[in-house]
């Protein structure tokens, strides 16, 4: 199992915890040496380019490596609910998303679990539908080095525009610039969107996630984002609600407003990014 050896002093994303996770060691991420799976199953909900026809085959993957204080799936991410199986249980799941028709095999929040995924795919082969990388953003162009030629469509977060923003809400530093770095490189690999009708099968698709009161590090996500703006499709959401933690943050302890949304939005399609949702 070639890739496990990545567990045995753990430096998969930028946080480097440097734990043998093979010896029982936890790093952030909370997860040790097999997978931490929550729930697998046909997704309607995502952006109707992957959804398709058949449904996007979402595997939510238990434990992140951020620590967003406002996170809408805690329950999975920050108190890593789930169940401990096998590899080879790992590759069945993939195995049987393919068999219901899924129009991808969607990786929820899969970067501390990446080689669990790439042993579960030395299993079962590269599934003839695309794989998706479903990421927070913060991610090492080292480690996404290993993906070229599996993965398929990257699905990337980019949430701010602001280093402390993301030391204060998310419990990392540098985001800004590895999450640049990292965009560059899922660009590199990919290119522009491919399509088949209306249904993605190769390319980078960006999501930013409104925050309330912080339209300044909204519109300096665009900033960053648009000598991108001819390579990748770009969502603009405006999901947010308080959760898990927000209430000791009274600047995003409510809902966004939608004139909020609205903004960046406008500014979004101002600036000539390829809008999608």
């Amino acid at each position: 199992m070639k890739f496990m050896k990545l567990l045995s002093r753990c430096e998969i994303c930028p946080r480097e915890c440097g734990v043998n996770r093979l010896e029982g060691q936890k790093g952030s991420c909370g997860v040790g040496a097999k997978p931490l799976v929550s729930s697998a199953f046909l997704h309607f909900g995502e952006e109707r380019c992957l959804v398709g026809y058949g449904g996007s085959g979402t595997i939510f993957f238990s434990g992140c490596n951020l620590k967003c204080v406002y996170c809408q799936n805690y329950e999975i991410s920050q108190l890593r609910m789930g169940e401990e199986i096998e590899v080879e249980d790992l590759a069945r799941i993939m195995s049987s998303l393919v068999l219901k028709g899924a129009e991808n095999i969607n990786f929820v929040t899969p970067t501390h679990q990446l080689p669990f995924i790439l042993e579960a795919l030395e299993i079962i082969g590269k599934p003839h539908i695309p794989l998706v990388y479903n990421c927070g953003g913060y991610e090492k162009v080292e480690t996404l080095k290993l993906l070229e030629g599996v993965i398929d469509i990257y699905m990337p977060d980019f949430k701010y525009g602001d280093d402390e923003l993301a030391l204060k809400y998310s419990g990392v530093t540098g985001y800004t610039s590895i999450a640049l770095k990292a965009l560059e490189e899922m660009v590199r690999q990919q290119g522009s969107p491919v399509f088949e009708g209306r249904v993605l099968k190769k390319g980078v698709l960006v999501r930013h996630l409104v925050l309330p009161n912080n339209l300044d590090s909204s519109f300096k996500v665009l900033q960053l984002l648009e000598p991108f703006k001819d390579y990748i499709l770009l969502n603009v959401m405006d999901q947010y609600h308080p959760e898990y933690r927000a209430g000791n943050y009274p600047e995003i302890n409510r809902r966004l407003k939608m004139d909020e949304y609205a903004a960046v939005l406008s500014k979004a399609h101002d600036m000539g990014f390829r809008i999608i949702n």
